[in-house]
C-alpha cells in the first residue's frame, strides 16, 4: 500500500517520494545527494550580450558549483549533475544541468506516479511489474532511460556534457526575447566512455578522479545557449527540440574550475533554479514551477 495519500501531486509529496526511493538521511538532499563542491571563475564571451542582458552571463564573476551523481540501479538510471552560481552584487543566477537533455516526466502528477511505482517494498526492491505497467501506460517517461542507454557516460565528471532540460526565455539589451536551452560542454576533456557501468556508477571513483584533475590543472567548461526555432516545444521537458544536437548554439562564456570547496559551502547554497538575474526568465513548463517549490521545501528540510 502506498505511504502517500491519493490525490493530486504536490512538490512536498514528490520530495517525500524521492527520499523514500533514495533512502537518504532526513537532512540530505532529496536527489543528487552525493556531490563535490568546487570553486572557479566565469568569463563571458563577446556573444553573450546578443542573447541576454543578464549580468550573470555578461560580466566576469566568481563561480560556486557542485558536481553530483544520482541513481544507481535499473529503475532509476544514473544521472550526473552540474549546478553552478554566477554573478554578484544582487545579479546572481543559479543554473541546474544534468547529463541527459530531457526529464523523465512531463507533469508533477506523472512524476509522482513514476516515483511511487519505484518505491521499494518490504524486500527492499521495487515491484518490477508495477514499474513495467506504469512505463507501458506512460511511454514518454521512457525517453530519458532510452537516451541514457544509447549514450554511455564518460569515465569522468570532467568529461561529461551537461544539459538544462528547460527552455529559458532570454532577453537582450534591445528587448528581444527568445528561448534558449543551456548546454555545458567540457573543453579538452572529452574522455572515452566508461569501461563498464560499475565504474560509471562509482561515486567515490568519480569524485577522486575529479579531485585529481583539479589538482593537476584547471578544468574548463563552455556554457552554451542552444537557440530556439519557431514551433519548438517549450512546455514538454520529456522531448528534445528537433535536430537539437545539430542546431545553432552560442557560447555565453567559460567556467574555469580552480579548486575544491568544503561540502558545507554548497550545502549552504542549495542551488535553486528560481534564482535568475534579470535577462533570463523562468521557463513556462509545469515541471520548472514544481521544481522551484520542491527546492524551497528541500532547502528548508536540510537546515
Amino acid at each position: 500500500m502506498s505511504k502517500f495519500p491519493n490525490g493530486a501531486a504536490t512538490p512536498a509529496s514528490v520530495v517525500d517520494a524521492l527520499k523514500a526511493i533514495a533512502d537518504t538521511q532526513p537532512r540530505a538532499r532529496a536527489s543528487f545527494a552525493q556531490g563535490r563542491c568546487v570553486r572557479g571563475t566565469y568569463a563571458p564571451s563577446d556573444l553573450a550580450k546578443e542573447i541576454t542582458k543578464s549580468q550573470s552571463f555578461t560580466k566576469p564573476s566568481r563561480v560556486l558549483a557542485r558536481f553530483s551523481a544520482d541513481g544507481d540501479n535499473i529503475n532509476i538510471p544514473l544521472l550526473r549533475g552540474f549546478s553552478f552560481r554566477l554573478g554578484s552584487n544582487g545579479q546572481r543566477s543559479e543554473v541546474l544541468t544534468q547529463s541527459v537533455p530531457i526529464h523523465f516526466a512531463r507533469t508533477l502528477d506523472q512524476m509522482l506516479a513514476f516515483l511511487r511505482a519505484r518505491i521499494p517494498g518490504p524486500d527492499g526492491k521495487p515491484n518490477r511489474n508495477k514499474v513495467a505497467a506504469f512505463s507501458a501506460s506512460n511511454p514518454e517517461t521512457r525517453h530519458q532511460a532510452d537516451y541514457i542507454a544509447a549514450h554511455p557516460l564518460p569515465a569522468s565528471l570532467a568529461g561529461t556534457t551537461y544539459w538544462g532540460v528547460h527552455a529559458f526565455p532570454a532577453t537582450n539589451s534591445k528587448g528581444e526575447t527568445r528561448f534558449i536551452k543551456f548546454k555545458v560542454m567540457p573543453v579538452g576533456e572529452e574522455g572515452s566512455h566508461a569501461a563498464n557501468q560499475a565504474t560509471a556508477n562509482a561515486t567515490d571513483l568519480l569524485q577522486s578522479d575529479l579531485d585529481s584533475r583539479i589538482a593537476a590543472r584547471d578544468l574548463r567548461f563552455s556554457v552554451m545557449a542552444l537557440l530556439d526555432r519557431p514551433g519548438d516545444p517549450v512546455m514538454d521537458v520529456t522531448i528534445r527540440w528537433p535536430d537539437e544536437d545539430a542546431r545553432e548554439a552560442l557560447r555565453l562564456g567559460t567556467i574555469v574550475v580552480t579548486g575544491v570547496e568544503p561540502s558545507e559551502a554548497c550545502d549552504e547554497a542549495l542551488f535553486n533554479p528560481a534564482n535568475l538575474a534579470e535577462g533570463i526568465g523562468h521557463p513556462p513548463d509545469e515541471m520548472f514551477a514544481a521544481r522551484r517549490a520542491a527546492y524551497d521545501i528541500s532547502q528548508t528540510r536540510c537546515r
